[in-house]
């Protein structure tokens, strides 16, 4: 028989984690799975200056003290990809990965966002080779020489000021005539020397040498200019999209697949809560996602509690 537990958290970011937390530290038997490592896109990020408690500390740093404190109550972490989550003839839900079987009473859709693409020509041909999405990751193979960021949100201008501490040059095009990230985001790059502005500009194509990039086509969306800039590497910050198709066929996400939630984290199905990025809302940060989780691993426990209830009333009448 597949293992049962009371929640079953899909993902295991900064909300999964804490929601974990709240779950286990309630007497819940959870079960946390991931598709990666655990801390989700905190493992991408060189610094986190917006949490409380730290005046700075490093996003992996900071995904490995989530998880000592995720598992100290007992909460499981198993790596998978999770395939289907199906509703059960007694309200429970079966929840199906590439490497397992689960039962629970509760899932709690942790699942987080990914990054968008330009879906411009060269993109995936040049993935890993020079196109980027993470400058944590591959900042370093750029020391010393000249890159692109195409973007204009936080992601984008905060990756820039770290990657001008390790490249020679930062060019930054921007479809728009201002920024969408935060002031004191703007006021640093602004303030740094080696990062350059270009905007109402946007990339058309990325070009290389069938091995590597070797620089983009770019297209002035007010003068209608169309030119070439050399350069070693492309980092893509345009938004993101919600990783929710596990969860499509269940008719919880709005049209553009984001999760729809009340205030308590409650989707419009019986024992599905959804928290963190994923989740259709406004502000999509660490600390939204772990205050999702609070709320998500309070009402999951209560839930719960009802649900035991009603299976030994089933039992008794029976």
């Amino acid at each position: 028989m597949a293992q049962h537990y009371d929640t079953i958290i899909l993902g295991a970011g900064p909300g999964g984690m804490t929601a974990a937390t709240y779950a286990s530290r309630a007497n819940l038997s959870v079960l946390m799975i991931d598709r990666g490592i655990y801390g989700g896109q905190m493992n991408n990020t060189a610094e986190v200056e917006n949490y409380p408690g730290f005046s700075s500390v490093l996003g992996p740093d900071l995904a490995e003290k989530m998880y000592q404190s995720s598992t100290q109550f007992g909460a499981e972490y198993a790596f998978g990809t999770v395939l289907h989550v199906q509703a059960q003839e007694d309200g429970s839900w079966r929840v199906v990965t590439d490497m397992d079987e689960y039962t629970t009473n509760t899932v709690i859709v942790a699942t987080g966002s990914d990054y968008k693409k330009l879906a411009v020509p060269g993109e995936d041909q040049y993935s890993g080779r020079g196109v980027s999405y993470c400058a944590v990751c591959d900042g370093a193979f750029f020391r010393g020489q000249h890159v692109i960021v195409v973007g204009g949100g936080d992601s984008a201008v905060e990756e820039a000021t770290y990657l001008a501490g390790l490249a020679d040059k930062v060019t930054v095009f921007h479809r728009r005539d201002k920024l969408r990230a935060q002031q004191i985001l703007q006021e640093r790059a602004f303030a740094n020397e080696k990062i350059e502005f270009v905007w109402n500009t946007e990339v058309e194509e990325i070009l290389g040498d069938d091995k590597k990039v070797t620089g983009v086509r770019v297209h002035n969306n007010v003068t209608d200019e169309v030119y070439t800039v050399d350069a070693a590497g492309v980092f893509i910050y345009v938004g993101v999209l919600p990783v929710s198709d596990v969860v499509a066929d269940l008719g919880i996400t709005n049209d553009q697949g984001w999760i729809k939630t009340n205030e308590r984290m409650e989707t419009s199905l019986p024992g599905i809560y959804a928290l963190g990025d994923v989740r259709e809302k406004e502000l999509r940060q660490i600390t939204t996602a772990v205050g999702d989780a609070a709320i998500a691993g309070q009402n999951v426990f209560s839930y719960n509690e009802n649900f035991k209830l009603q299976q030994q009333k089933k039992i008794a009448e029976a």
